[in-house]
């Protein structure tokens, strides 16, 4: 049973303690909890093509996580052949169709990555396996794949989620911690 989290859980199961889509299923699921700058660590391992997404600042379970979240942070076996021909900004660890995540530093198909994401302000760092492949101002971002703008970007809280895109993908160790203690002083 997965306790603390909404949306399309009968989508989602627990596996030796790691929550994971179903395969061909799929759907948000996200934290109730609402955060402003936080930080996530978390391990997620990757079938063949998997395809998944965090979902970053999003306003519910039901919100289009690419545009209406802060951003959706993309989990995707991007050495996937029928990846090959995609926009950069949709490859592992990309801040979805805005801004490229550098590549290279996703473990093989069927192990298990390390992933440490903080959000402050309008910053995004992501840290894959202990290597930097994004860090990123959202708020300087202006150009969008597909012309595709991105109004949730400037979400200064939201909720935390999964976007399940029917491959079971797997995340176990979930970490959120807010950055600054009630009365807005930072927390190490």
């Amino acid at each position: 049973m997965i306790t603390g989290w909404e949306g399309a859980l009968d989508n989602y199961e627990v596996v030796d303690g790691a929550i994971v889509c179903k395969p061909r299923k799929g759907g948000n699921v996200v934290t109730k909890a609402e955060y402003a700058d936080h930080a996530i660590r978390l391990e997620y391992k990757l079938p063949a093509g998997g395809n998944n997404g965090l979902a970053i600042r999003t306003p519910s379970a039901a919100a289009h996580a690419a545009t209406q979240a802060m951003c959706e942070m993309q989990i995707l076996d991007d050495t996937a052949a029928k990846y090959a021909k995609l926009d950069p900004r949709q490859f592992n660890c990309s801040a979805y169709g805005m801004v490229p995540a550098h590549r290279g530093y996703l473990r093989p198909v069927g192990e298990w990555n390390f992933l440490e994401v903080t959000v402050e302000g309008s910053t995004l760092v992501a840290e894959l396996n202990g290597t930097r492949v994004l860090d990123v101002d959202l708020s300087t971002v202006t150009e969008y794949m597909d012309n595709q703008k991105h109004p949730g970007k400037d979400n200064a809280k939201g909720r935390f989620g999964f976007v399940g895109h029917r491959e079971p993908v797997a995340f176990r160790n979930i970490s959120i911690k807010p950055l600054h203690a009630p009365g807005g002083t930072k927390q190490r």
